[in-house]
């Protein structure tokens, strides 16, 4: 005769499953030991009993704080024979950290749980869509009907944003399941499936694949840029002779004039007599001047080089 008494297990197991493939196939299975265990996911677990049947311990808590192993699942075993349902609240583990949105927020976003530096670029997006940027001061946006609920204010700086919806912000909410215990009947144990929505980090594997296939896509990129800024020099270019055939064709007196001029000052600038004027050499006063006859004295007295043909000389 056995005198042990009747004991129960729960079992609380997952796995990942993507869309669109087959839970039982030997593919998915495969897949899953590439992924974190069930564990990873969960920061708090909290399995309520009935407290009329089990006073003295009502509630299981596993925390990953305190349990820093990945597990595939846990298992709760306990004396008794009556039927229960039992109650499962598990608190998502989000890396990084995500929040839950006020009513208010969620109505302008349209987002209910996202992650900080996401809820402030989707408030950035939302400023630049209905062009509530001050364009004075790109700084500072002013607060349509929508935005007033939310901070309360005529107008904002963007610096502000990230403080001003702390207190929109709150953790999210866990997930609650409830499953009941069953004892009697020919096949008294019993198997419930949930689906619950977790961040999957990418395996290592598709990791590489998709930054190999970037690569190979930057170099198509740096490709592109190269044709792209090729053809901008030729249109330039183009641009150019346009502009200089189009300036000969409506005035050929005074464009070839301007364009010997410039070629003129720029010769002078290489050969270093940009200060000299022409224009004032070629008239007599300029010869007047009191400098001419100490220049000409200075002139005359100069060593001549050696061999040099020099009027006057023996």
């Amino acid at each position: 005769m056995n005198s042990e008494p009747p004991t129960w297990s729960l079992k609380i197991i997952g796995r990942i499953v993507e869309d669109g493939v087959d839970p039982d196939s030997a593919a998915l299975q495969k897949q899953n030991s590439m992924f974190p265990k069930f564990t990873t996911y969960f920061k708090r677990v909290v399995i309520s009993l009935e407290p009329r049947l089990y006073p003295d311990n009502p509630s299981i808590v596993w925390e990953q704080a305190r349990s820093p192993v990945p597990q595939e699942g846990f298992e709760v075993k306990r004396k008794g024979d009556k039927e229960f349902t039992v109650s499962i609240r598990l608190e998502m583990n989000y890396s990084p950290e995500k929040f839950k949105l006020s009513p208010a927020l969620t109505e302008v976003l349209g987002i209910e749980v996202e992650t900080r530096p996401r809820i402030i670029a989707a408030i950035w997006h939302y400023v630049k869509a209905r062009k509530l940027q001050n364009p004075n001061d790109p700084s500072i946006f002013a607060c349509d009907p929508a935005l007033r609920k939310v901070f309360g204010e005529e107008k904002m700086k963007f610096s502000t944003v990230s403080q001003k919806i702390s207190q929109h912000l709150t953790p999210p909410q866990p997930v609650h399941l409830e499953h009941k215990i069953k004892l009697s009947g020919n096949n008294p144990s019993g198997s419930a499936c949930y689906d619950v929505l977790v961040d999957v980090p990418l395996p290592l594997q598709k990791e590489m694949s998709a930054f190999l296939a970037n690569t190979e896509k930057h170099k198509e990129i740096d490709a592109c840029d190269e044709a792209i800024c090729a053809a901008i020099k030729k249109i330039h270019e183009h641009r150019r002779r346009r502009a200089f055939f189009l300036g000969f064709s409506q005035s050929p007196v005074e464009f070839i004039n301007a364009l010997i001029a410039s070629q003129s000052r720029d010769l002078k600038l290489v050969a270093g007599e940009a200060s000299r004027n022409a224009e004032k050499e070629r008239r007599a006063d300029f010869y007047n001047q009191a400098w001419v006859e100490d220049a000409v004295i200075r002139y005359l007295n100069r060593k001549p080089p050696v061999g040099s043909d020099v009027p006057g000389s023996t």
